[in-house]
């Protein structure tokens, strides 16, 4: 089972993507800083120099007038080194 869902694609991922050569991806519930590790390393032939996680909360949102509610989410930040890089596109 993959542990890694999507990369997050936001203009600030992209800042720190280009930058500060940092990585966002978004990962299942139940995964962790060495299971993502090991899935970037496999998937995209880089070794990860740190991994944070952070657990998004679900938000409640208005969108054109009505009320709804953002799923929860959580992604992980994923550290590579200055030389290394992720094709996301």
């Amino acid at each position: 089972m993959s542990t890694i869902i999507r990369p997050r694609i936001t203009e600030k991922a992209g800042v720190m993507s280009e930058k500060l050569n940092v990585y966002t991806f978004e990962v299942e519930k139940n995964s962790t800083k060495h299971s993502v590790a090991q899935e970037i390393k496999t998937l995209y032939k880089v070794t990860p120099i740190k991994v944070n996680i952070v657990n998004l909360p679900e938000r409640k949102v208005i969108v054109r007038g009505k009320r709804g509610v953002q799923s929860a989410v959580k992604k992980a930040l994923v550290y590579l080194k200055k030389g290394d890089k992720i094709n996301i596109a």
